[in-house]
């Protein structure tokens, strides 16, 4: 099976596949050494039950991750090939999921060049004002402060400021955006 790279096109149905799979997994070999314990002893009382039941655990945990993917929605492939065109130097970053105690946030794309963030979302119930104070916050919280960020829902208007960024003439330090970019990913699904 491919490894899902998050940030790519795609990765959240290649993840949401491979944490189903691992879920069944999980709990076949919980149920499968609860049902060689019992054929063995006859009996729910045996070591091998505790250890179907310690199991449980990482499969729940599991489970848990699962439904978080199910509820995750990526990047539409009309979006996808029309973000591509207007993408041209900037690095993308597809199927971003962050979640906050409140609410969630699914942006179909992502960019960030020179401290300034641009986010399209396919999602109607995101909320733009909010997701771009949770990202404001986590941000500044791993260090990365005055950062601009837009994000929209209107791809059309995404599409025209990712053209106006790449006519940008500014000089940028792609080291600090490779680390910004970086703290996105890790506080992303």
């Amino acid at each position: 099976m491919k490894k899902a790279v998050k940030g790519n096109f795609g990765y959240l149905k290649q993840k949401r596949v491979q944490v189903i799979l691992r879920t069944i997994v999980f709990f076949a070999i919980s149920l499968a050494l609860f049902a060689v314990g019992y054929a063995t002893t006859h009996t729910k009382r045996n070591l091998l039950t505790i250890v179907a039941i310690l199991g449980c655990l990482p499969a729940c945990k599991s489970m848990v991750n699962m439904i978080m993917f199910l509820r995750a929605t990526g990047c539409s492939m009309g979006a996808y090939e029309k973000i591509k065109k207007a993408e041209g130097h900037l690095v993308g970053m597809y199927d971003m999921y962050f979640t906050s105690y409140q609410k969630n946030f699914a942006l179909s794309h992502m960019v960030l060049e020179d401290k300034i963030i641009l986010g399209y979302t396919e999602d109607p119930k995101c909320d733009i004002a909010k997701c771009k104070e949770h990202l404001e916050t986590m941000l500044k919280q791993a260090g990365y402060k005055e950062f601009t960020i837009t994000v929209t829902d209107d791809l059309s208007k995404y599409c025209q400021q990712l053209n106006q960024l790449n006519d940008r003439n500014q000089p940028c330090n792609p080291q600090k955006d490779d680390e910004a970019r970086v703290a996105l990913y890790d506080i992303s699904l």
